[in-house]
């Protein structure tokens, strides 16, 4: 049984707690034998040199294109608020290991240390330019330095906050863009309608394994041209970053209902990586 979207027309929602649960498959076909969390598999094109032949031409190419708008997004960052141009943090790896992330600073200097781990809309740690930068995702282009660097992909999980990875010790790098990151794209609005108090939890309960678990069964049966449909998608999706198909979509997770906890599923699925 569905909830209605009038339940969710308030500025905040009250999250009751539940239980975390598996959430349907992604992929139809794909056994669960293969997409489990705490030691997922891989497609051969997820692991191959051909992909990472692929992402270091790819990121060549948008390096080499927009190096000189890069430099004038930079100056941009620096001029209009105090702080780096640059925002520099940890995040989780392949294998667990954990690398230094660049994007754009959208926020606050100094407000990543002091302010939640999460995201909303409205935030207001975030800049005017940063908002801007948010919207059409220019602040992840200095991400393709880390594609360069074999630190991350072009498609794969999105990087997490040690605090918030679920997916242990991945065989393989995270992305830039992926089919979790692109189905919530509009994740803050969808918790910008949750109470703060129960931001992490809501977040944790709710978004977090099923993330992984849409991450894990894309990664464990991508081909080159599953690959190319979702950063052809993606780049739709920064084209037109309000369409009502992507709030749609997004909404659907508030409207959802706790499913029953499934045998297999324990807390020791959504461990944090090491």
């Amino acid at each position: 049984m569905q909830l209605s979207h009038r339940a969710f027309q308030s500025s905040a929602v009250s999250v009751p707690p539940f239980s975390i649960s598996t959430p349907p498959p992604v992929l139809h076909g794909v056994p669960a034998s293969e997409a489990r969390l705490s030691s997922p598999s891989a497609s051969k094109w997820s692991l191959s040199d051909s992909k990472r032949l692929l992402d270091l031409s790819v990121a060549l190419l948008v390096l080499a294109i927009f190096g000189l708008p890069m430099l004038a997004i930079a100056l941009c960052v620096r001029l209009s608020s105090r702080g780096p141009a640059f925002f520099v943090q940890h995040r989780v790896g392949r294998e667990g290991r954990l690398f230094r992330i660049y994007k754009f600073r959208t926020m606050t200097s100094g407000s990543g240390q002091s302010g939640p781990g999460l995201t909303r809309r409205g935030d207001r740690r975030i800049t005017a330019m940063g908002r801007w930068l948010r919207r059409l995702k220019l602040d992840e282009l200095p991400q393709f330095y880390n594609v360069l660097r074999g630190e991350m992909s072009i498609v794969g999980p999105r990087p997490k906050l040690p605090q918030y990875a679920s997916i242990a010790n991945m065989p393989y790098r995270p992305g830039i863009t992926g089919a979790a990151s692109l189905a919530f794209r509009c994740e803050e609005e969808i918790l910008s309608r949750v109470q703060p108090s129960q931001l992490n939890d809501f977040y944790n309960q709710r978004i977090r394994p099923l993330k992984a678990r849409m991450d894990v069964r894309y990664m464990c049966r991508a081909t080159f041209w599953s690959d190319m449909r979702l950063i052809g998608t993606t780049f739709l999706a920064c084209l037109a970053p309000t369409s009502s198909v992507f709030r749609h979509d997004s909404m659907r997770i508030l409207s959802c209902p706790p499913r029953p906890v499934h045998k297999g599923c324990t807390a020791k699925s959504f461990q944090t990586a090491n």
